[in-house]
């Protein structure tokens, strides 16, 4: 598993696919960044402590990150078979099962490494603007909101990245269904059950954006966690197809 995982990111160093997704991320904090000089009241949203690291997490969920990750994961897993190195792949032989795993262990990877660099962003920005308003229990609570943003949107995405390798029809179509997924967030969170149960809501439940009773969180928990056995079942089923045609 570590040779595989360690081809895996040889691979991404040539691929312009992390390139992408970086610049999706630097480009929602510069857009947040932007839309925080509006004045309101005589002063501008980012002259608030704690105002640019709390509403880049949302935005970034709910317009941007889930689209890019999932571009990112699916592209890993159709690329073999869309670049038609599979056979070779097949020839050496490799367990396909624990390839398919290790592509999965490194978008989780990097889903958690985007959050935390949109929040190395943010906090560099605030700590610039107003180092002397920012405790320690802030900044620690928003290192923890991003860190689990970052594991949970990949849980809430998951079944996209699988469904679409199992479509095996263009990795960019991760792009959009997860951008529309996302975005359906903005509805679902109208209501206080459906924010709970829809993942992307779910995420914020868990990482603390929402208040959120202990009910809604162990629903927002039982629901990423099925998105997470949805995606193993489709792969896994993936998998086996796969092996039936060789």
């Amino acid at each position: 598993m570590k040779k595989l995982l360690w081809a895996e990111c040889q691979k991404l160093r040539r691929s312009k696919i992390v390139g992408i997704t970086v610049f999706a991320t630097v480009m929602i904090a510069v857009m947040v960044f932007l839309g925080g000089q509006d004045m309101y009241d005589g002063s501008q949203n980012i002259d608030n402590a704690g105002w640019y690291m709390g509403i880049a997490q949302p935005l970034a969920t709910i317009f941007v990150l889930p689209a890019v990750i999932a571009l990112l994961g699916s592209y890993m897993i159709c690329r073999e078979e869309q670049e038609d190195t599979i056979k070779s792949l097949r020839l050496i032989p490799v367990n396909e099962v624990n390839l398919t795993a290790a592509k999965m262990i490194v978008t989780f990877a990097f889903s958690i490494l985007l959050y935390l660099l949109l929040f190395a962003i943010t906090f560099s920005v605030e700590a610039i603007l107003h180092f002397s308003d920012l405790s320690t229990g802030m900044v620690l609570n928003f290192l923890k909101a991003y860190f689990l943003d970052g594991l949970g949107i990949f849980l809430a995405i998951s079944p996209i990245i699988a469904f679409v390798s199992r479509m095996k029809k263009g990795y960019w179509l991760a792009l959009l269904f997860a951008e529309i997924y996302s975005f359906a967030g903005t509805f679902m969170s109208m209501s206080n059950t459906l924010k709970a149960l829809y993942p992307i809501t779910a995420v914020f439940a868990i990482s603390g954006y929402y208040d959120a009773s202990t009910c809604q969180i162990l629903l927002s928990c039982i629901s990423l966690l099925l998105c997470g056995g949805l995606a193993t079942l489709i792969l896994v089923d993936l998998n086996k197809t796969t092996a039936k045609m060789k």
